[in-house]
């Protein structure tokens, strides 16, 4: 079965009814939990940017509580662990200024660490290349926003 493109699917998804579609999407959502994460960001956390950065912030926050700091292996399983929900979550949202957002606020959990990532390479180049990416990714903002955060930023590099 070869599968559809957007194109096609839009312009099929646009001839079925209401309760059609509404039955295609609750079955979509049965089956990959990202499916039904990605519903439930549509449906009640689209109005309230700041409410669902905010509650990715504490989810961040309880996840590096709980990190097992005891040798670098176990941080490192961890902060990947973090940074690919955060990156999930990222791409829900789809708004830039979410995305610059929850990464500086990775970047400063990263910074407050200890032990320290500066004492290992690979946490220190994961740091590095996200900082990057943010400064990337902020050149897409307002010009307002791009102060702000990149007075952010330099607190982070130094």
């Amino acid at each position: 079965m070869d599968t559809a493109n957007i194109k096609q699917l839009k312009t099929e998804l646009n001839h079925l009814d209401r309760n059609e579609l509404i039955e295609i999407v609750l079955r979509l959502s049965k089956f990959k939990k990202e499916n039904k994460e990605l519903l439930t960001y549509l449906l009640f956390e689209t109005q309230n940017e700041e409410e669902y950065i905010h509650e990715i912030k504490l989810e961040v926050d309880e996840l590096f509580k709980s990190m097992n700091t005891t040798s670098y292996f176990y941080m490192k399983k961890t902060i990947r662990k973090i940074l690919k929900l955060i990156k999930t979550y990222i791409r829900y949202s789809n708004v830039k200024e979410t995305e610059v957002e929850l990464l500086l606020y990775f970047c400063k959990k990263l910074t407050t660490l200890r032990p320290s990532i500066t004492k290992n390479q690979q946490l220190l180049n994961l740091f590095h290349r996200e900082l990057k990416l943010i400064e990337k990714k902020m050149t897409t903002l307002h010009e307002d926003l791009q102060f702000d955060y990149k007075t952010r930023l330099e607190n982070l590099k130094s």
